[in-house]
């Protein structure tokens, strides 16, 4: 989510009990990078809040999707800004294809 709440859940698709181990992963560590993909089954992934049972609560420190990088700061206002763009991906396209809303960081562009 936009304040780098996480929810990694393993079947599209099927709600499943329990967590799994991923909570282990991002308990207490000084740094989380997210990898997934941008979308699924054209719907965001990247979203203003979390609608499945969070794995870990404002962890997320970075975001790596295929269409481009975002910073998430999690301390006062909940904020995403993009940083890099993947080769060939506009700021529009990532605007259309992502729930949550960001700033954007982007050498020679303005948001």
């Amino acid at each position: 989510s936009e304040s780098g709440d996480l929810a990694n859940w393993m079947i599209p698709g099927k709600m499943v009990k329990g967590m799994g181990g991923a909570m282990d992963l991002v308990a207490g560590v000084k740094r989380v990078v997210v990898v997934m993909e941008h979308e699924a089954k054209g719907e965001p992934k990247l979203l203003k809040h979390c609608n499945l049972p969070l794995t870990g609560q404002r962890v997320a420190d970075l975001v790596i999707t295929d269409l481009g990088v975002f910073t998430v700061a999690r301390q006062g206002p909940s904020r995403l800004t993009l940083i890099q763009l993947a080769d060939g991906v506009t700021v529009e396209e990532i605007r259309e294809k992502t729930d949550a809303p960001f700033e954007v960081a982007l050498e020679g562009v303005v948001s």
